[in-house]
Formats: structure tokens, C-alpha cells, sequence
């Protein structure tokens, strides 16, 4: 898969994912395809740790890997983020 794959899939999944994390308005087109491309890898690796494909071209069972790994690097991005930015009542 090319470079323009990695950013539609990438933007797809990114965005379907802050949807899901609640991050949408906040996150932009930039930070959805970053965020997809970066769960594309992530998935791609956990699934590999268990010896399924990851990403494996521009088809719906890339997208579904790139969106689970979307998904869990904005929630691991909220909780590093978010254990920095309490405050105090």
C-alpha cells in the first residue's frame, strides 16, 4: 500500500476512532490521519503478537486493525495526558 493509502486509511480510521473516543472536535484532519496511520502500525502490531495479519492493503480488514489500534492510542494518549493536566478544586 502507498503513501496515499496509508493517509486515506489512515484519515478514516483516525476519524471514526475520535469519534468513538469522543476526540472528534478537538482533533482536526491532521490529527485524525496521524492518529490512524500510528493504530495502523499499533494494531498491526498487537495482532501480530498474536499471529494475524496486520494492515495488509487497502481493504476493511486493514481498516478495522488501523481503527483498534486507533482507538486505543487516543485512550492511551488521554490517560498520559490527562495525568498531567488535573487540577485542583
Amino acid at each position: 500500500m502507498g503513501i496515499i493509502g496509508w493517509i486515506v486509511l489512515g484519515g478514516l480510521a483516525g476519524w471514526i476512532a475520535s469519534i468513538i473516543a469522543g476526540t472528534n472536535a478537538r482533533q482536526g484532519l491532521f490529527g485524525n490521519i496521524v492518529v490512524g496511520i500510528v493504530g495502523g502500525l499499533l494494531g498491526g502490531f498487537i495482532l501480530g503478537l498474536f499471529g494475524v495479519d496486520g494492515v495488509t492493503g487497502f481493504n476493511l480488514w486493514s481498516f478495522v486493525v488501523a481503527l483498534i489500534g486507533a482507538v486505543i492510542a487516543l485512550w492511551i494518549w488521554r490517560a498520559v495526558r490527562g495525568a498531567g493536566h488535573r487540577t485542583v478544586a
